[in-house]
């Protein structure tokens, strides 16, 4: 962004800002970075943000490990990821400026709280220098403001401590970033009100009056000779909210439990960064929803498949970790073929890993962390609000066929908003539920036909009663059997119903050339930058396509002929290189590889270079042509 002509204090027009808040753990980042992402949702903004937050519970303050950042791009048009480099870049603190520096574009802006460069500032980042006087900040536009100081005079009305007080900073930031962008602070300060209510009223007051501050500030003097505008975005009619991955999840289970008429039974142990699943699902108790923590892993996978045996919607939700500790009781539901849902938003690993940072490095857990012949189905939400409907689907296919079905979202899915249109409720499609109820014509293996589903007897139907547990069930009565040929038909069939559901699935969409010399396909949270990257290319006249899978187990139908139709194919993935095994395996296929395993999703740049890397010299031109 350059400023325009001293003096100059009209608006510019801007297609789209990326900016970066960024502080220590405990200065209310997050916070800010939300505030703002719902004020630009309110104001019809398209929106993509990526909220980054340090590993260790409680960093020391000030130091590099402990910088919290959140970025997002606001924009008048279509986005569909947070953008590879910010354009703004605002820096509670020399740690944060220290990290965060070299991502800002050249001419960016920089605005810094002055009041927390000192020599102890300086100290505990690590800096023997100040970056404003030894050339760090040459070429970008720096604005240093004392924020600290700002902040302790424009809240002295409330009586608040100095800590106490301190910590409203972020507010006083958020308001000269509202000036700067021509925000109404009215919005949020209404999303203030509602976060602190009455029992905060006090803290609610001292951040608006720091809003206040900050905007009133950046306006007396006057921080830009320009002001920004970007305008509404196009986006389809209807009405929006913002929404998180993991809220959206939640909601889509509920849907899932009202379209069925079954309960919905929630059983988890807090892990990162699927806790939030727990806190919506707790908020949502008025829908029937029963959420429950439990004392680990294995108890709550247990207590999800007792809610399926029971008859209701068994769901359960973990990260990385937490499927390992899963996978016994998992294994019981693929030999009971219970219709379980798990949910796995995963994160870096292994081990403890990275639990605050992104990765999709669990689809070859999800397909194979089991002991024997174990299939289950496999679904993937590539944004987040596809969460919604991802889960929804998720329960869809665990009933209809009787079997467990993994959801795999992860931390960038999960952590990240973006504007949700809000379906209309009667053009979901309701979920069949039939339980069995017939004792003369039941069997608890008997297969439809179509499906291969056994039946789903509840407890305590008279005549209906049957044993479940993992040892191995004959075909039909199931009955416990050690016959070697019933284990292998039965391992066959369990494999075989599984296999079914790819034609109960869509088929691969490909977004450009139907044909050509390269596809790039993806799944899950890569969905973004790879859309994002191949359409540039494509408005260049590359010949590449783009194509996402929202369903790893079954693969769609059509997708062995997708991929025959391109010379080349390049599957970006946050892990060393899962799907693409899986690929060349089943469809031995020379299949390229784009792997990044750095807690970090893919920027558009990254596959925009790979993707160049492989297209053939003059190949631009030829598609132009």
């Amino acid at each position: 962004m350059n400023p325009a002509a001293p003096g100059n204090t009209g608006y510019q027009s801007l297609e789209n800002v990326i900016i970066r808040f960024a502080g220590d753990s405990g200065d209310g980042v997050q916070l800010t970075g939300s505030l703002f992402t719902q004020d630009s949702a309110v104001m019809g903004n398209d929106i993509s943000t990526l909220p980054d937050f340090p590993a260790e519970i409680r960093a020391p303050a000030g130091t590099l490990p402990g910088v919290s950042s959140f970025q997002l791009n606001f924009s008048s048009r279509d986005v569909h990821t947070p953008g590879d480099r910010p354009q703004v870049l605002v820096a509670l603190n020399p740690a944060a400026l220290h990290v965060h520096l070299a991502d800002l574009v050249p001419g960016g802006l920089v605005i810094l709280n002055e009041d927390a460069f000192t020599p102890a500032g300086f100290k505990k980042a690590g800096i023997d220098t100040d970056p404003r006087e030894d050339g760090s900040l040459a070429g970008f536009s720096v604005h240093g403001l004392p924020i600290t100081a700002l902040t302790l005079e424009a809240v002295k009305p409330t009586g608040l401590g100095k800590k106490q007080a301190e910590r409203c900073k972020n507010m006083l930031t958020l308001g000269v970033v509202c000036w700067l962008y021509d925000r109404d602070c009215d919005v949020i300060e209404t999303l203030i009100d509602s976060r602190f209510g009455s029992a905060n009223a006090e803290l609610a007051a001292a951040n608006k009056l720091a809003l206040q501050a900050g905007f009133g500030y950046a306006d007396t003097i006057r921080l830009m000779p320009h002001r920004y505008r970007v305008e509404k975005a196009s986006l389809a009619p209807g009405k929006y909210r913002r929404i998180t991955g993991n809220s959206a999840a939640a909601m889509g289970f509920v849907a899932a439990s009202q379209l069925s008429g079954r309960p919905l039974i929630y059983a988890s142990y807090p892990i990162t960064p699927a806790s939030d699943i727990l806190h919506e699902l707790a908020r949502l108790r008025h829908f029937g929803v029963l959420a429950g923590q439990c004392e680990d892993e294995i108890s709550a996978m247990g207590a999800a498949i007792g809610a399926a045996f029971g008859g209701a919607l068994g769901l359960t939700a973990t990260s990385g970790p937490g499927v390992c500790l899963k996978s016994e009781a998992l294994n019981l539901a693929v030999m009971t073929e219970l219709p379980v849902v798990v949910v796995d938003v995963q994160r870096g690993g292994p081990s403890t890993g990275l639990p605050t940072k992104t990765e999709q490095a669990d689809l070859l857990q999800a397909m194979f962390g089991r002991n024997g012949e174990s299939p289950l189905a496999i679904v993937a939400p590539q944004s987040p609000a596809d969460c919604f409907d991802m889960a929804v689907e998720a329960f869809r296919i665990a009933i209809k066929y009787m079997t467990p079905v993994f959801y795999l979202s992860d931390g960038y899915l999960g952590n990240g908003p973006e504007p949700w249109r809000i379906p209309d409720l009667d053009t979901l499609t309701p979920i069949d539920v039939n339980f069995a109820t017939d004792p003369a014509a039941f069997m608890p293996y008997l297969r439809d036909p179509e499906t291969l589903a056994r039946p789903w007897a509840i407890p305590g139907t008279p005549g209906l009663e049957h044993r479940i547990g993992g040892l191995e069930k004959a075909d039909g009565s199931g009955a416990v059997s050690y016959d070697p040929l019933n284990h292998e038909n039965m391992v066959r069939l369990r494999a075989e119903k599984i296999e079914r559901i790819a034609d109960d699935i869509p088929e691969l969409e490909v977004l450009g050339p139907q044909a050509g010399e390269l596809l790039v396909l993806g799944w899950g949270s890569t969905y973004g930058a790879i859309r994002t990257a191949v359409e540039d290319l494509q408005q260049e006249g590359a010949s590449v396509a783009s194509a996402h899978l929202r369903y790893l187990n079954p693969l769609p139908r059509n997708l062995g002929a997708v991929l025959d139709r391109f010379d080349k194919i390049l599957v970006p993935e946050m892990n060393s290189g899962q799907l693409r095994l899986l690929l060349r395996a089943r469809f031995l296929k020379d299949i390229a590889g784009q792997n990044k395993i750095q807690g970090q999703p893919f920027k558009t740049s990254e596959i925009s270079e790979r993707v160049r890397s492989m297209l053939s010299p003059g190949s631009t031109r030829r598609a132009r042509a």
